[in-house]
């Protein structure tokens, strides 16, 4: 399945009476390659990853460095990224290992 994803980062910003929130800052909006986790033999053979829930694939962007501090959207579903992966060691494409995040 092709998305479209927006890679974000969150910082915590105080306001004027000392309340803090959280805010998104959109890095990247990227088309990807989505999997959700299912029964097949591929993520069977992941099991260390037993939380991840999705696997995102996309061209990896020369300006942007993507860590496990970063979270994904996608569809209206946010992600926290688990691994980064350089598919083959090539450095053309990034392969994502993410845990959906439910909300409170």
């Amino acid at each position: 399945m092709t998305v479209f994803i927006d890679i974000v980062s969150t910082t915590q910003v105080k306001d004027a009476e000392g309340f803090s929130s959280s805010v998104d800052t959109v890095l990247a909006r990227v088309r990807a390659y989505k999997e959700d986790r299912h029964g097949t033999s591929k993520w069977a053979n992941m099991a260390a990853f037993t939380s991840a829930t999705a696997l995102f694939r996309f061209r990896k962007l020369p300006t942007l460095e993507v860590t496990p501090s970063l979270y994904i959207i996608c569809a209206g579903d946010r992600y926290r990224i688990l691994s980064v992966e350089d598919v083959r060691g090539r450095g053309m494409y990034w392969e994502i290992m993410a845990d959906k995040v439910e909300p409170r």
